[in-house]
């Protein structure tokens, strides 16, 4: 198995040198990575290769492995993540050389799910109510974008309150999961980018935060970010790797993520979850109130109001995937595909026409919040980390954490 696994790494960096995003996080032997950018593999040869360890993984499974390994559930765990690791490998390799697939397809072939089908009708019984919230004339858009303004955190706070925000995290994250003393990350604030935020894993217990800066930041995604790219999100998810797989097993292949990969669907879906993780129920309005909003220079009578709506809102997330699905699927074009956002989403016409920038260059990537979110929260809860039982809550969370489970596993 661990030949098998640093051959995977080297595929992963060898097909890195074809698609400048598939590396997302790399800290194994840094001569693996100069082996890869001086030979240049060839896509064919990539994929060969990834057919043959495909088989030789099939083959392992087959023959009678020793006894103590196939009662070890993380070893069989690992030697289904090897595997469908590297399919999705094998199909990002076949889509790079020019096949297409359709969203549901490419999703299942890349990260292992696919995500639930909504006609509007679904979206326009949510929209409805939001009609009622917000009365008048012209599109409802604009009239939540009105009420939103509000809430947007001044540029010159920003950093404060995304900092004390990293602290609420940490601190309710530290209370439960056990890190290592000398993890930490650095944030940056940068602009011209498709997404909102990103984690940078460097390893070593380290990761660069960099939070764009492109459109209007509400005070909201504070906390969402500081969970999301931080605590207990995908910084702890990270380090947990390293530490628990990397360092104390020595299973190298997690020393690389590839991020077209059902590795994502865990990793976004535990950073969304993380959210209401570490703060149940009522504590992030609390907090946000008692907190952030002064903070922000915000009036904190509204913080209840504010989430009320946004807990509405949140129920349209699913708009956002069927607008990628559609335009994918070249239903619709890019202008689209933003008008599409813009009346089910209620997305901002800037912030749609990111989204689908976001399409361009991720394309079904989007499955991996909202569907790995559910999934995650359903698997948890299923082993009896509900709301009403936190402290089970986080050891599931913990422990799914510091595993190669799969999406399809999530059962």
């Amino acid at each position: 198995m661990d030949t098998i696994a640093e051959q995977y790494v080297k595929l992963v960096l060898a097909l890195g040198q074809h698609d400048a995003d598939y590396v997302d996080a790399y800290y194994g032997p840094p001569e693996w990575k100069k082996e890869a950018a001086g030979s240049r593999m060839a896509l064919d040869d990539i994929s060969t290769r990834a057919k043959a360890l495909l088989t030789d993984l099939a083959r392992q499974g087959a023959t009678a492995a020793p006894k103590a390994a196939r009662n070890d559930e993380m070893t069989e765990l690992r030697h289904h993540y090897l595997e469908r690791q590297l399919s999705a490998l094998e199909a990002r390799v076949r889509m790079l050389k020019g096949e297409r697939l359709s969203f549901d397809d490419e999703s299942r072939a890349l990260y292992d799910a696919v995500a639930p089908t909504f006609p509007e009708s679904h979206f326009q019984e949510i929209l409805d109510r939001l009609e009622k919230r917000f009365p008048g004339s012209g599109p409802l858009v604009e009239r939540y974008e009105t009420f939103r303004r509000a809430f947007v955190i001044p540029r010159d706070k920003l950093d404060p309150v995304f900092q004390k925000a990293i602290q609420g995290c940490r601190e309710r994250t530290l209370r439960h999961v056990t890190l290592p003393a000398d993890e930490k990350f650095t944030v940056e604030y940068v602009t011209n980018k498709s997404w909102s935020g990103y984690n940078w894993y460097q390893g070593g217990y380290r990761s660069l935060i960099q939070v764009n800066t492109d459109l209007p930041i509400y005070v909201d995604r504070a906390v969402d970010l500081a969970c999301h790219e931080g605590y207990p999100g995908h910084h702890v998810y990270n380090v947990l790797l390293e530490k628990h797989l990397v360092r104390d097993r020595g299973w190298v292949e997690f020393s690389v993520y590839p991020l077209f990969s059902p590795q994502s669907l865990i990793a976004e879906g535990t950073a969304n979850f993380g959210i209401e993780v570490a703060f149940p129920g009522n504590d992030r309005v609390q907090f946000e109130r008692t907190v952030l909003f002064p903070l922000a220079g915000l009036d904190a009578t509204r913080a209840a109001e504010y989430y009320e709506v946004q807990a509405l809102v949140d129920q349209l997330s699913y708009a956002g995937n069927e607008a990628a699905r559609r335009y994918i699927n070249k239903q619709v074009d890019a202008a689209q595909a933003a008008a599409w956002l813009e009346r089910y989403a209620l997305m901002s016409h800037d912030r749609a026409m990111q989204r689908v920038r976001f399409f361009d260059q991720y394309r079904s990537y989007v499955i991996n919040y909202n569907l790995g979110k559910d999934l995650i929260r359903r698997y948890i809860e299923s082993r009896g980390g509900t709301a009403t039982a936190p402290d089970k809550r986080w050891a599931e969370f913990e422990r799914l954490l510091s595993s190669p489970r799969l999406p399809s596993e999530l059962k």
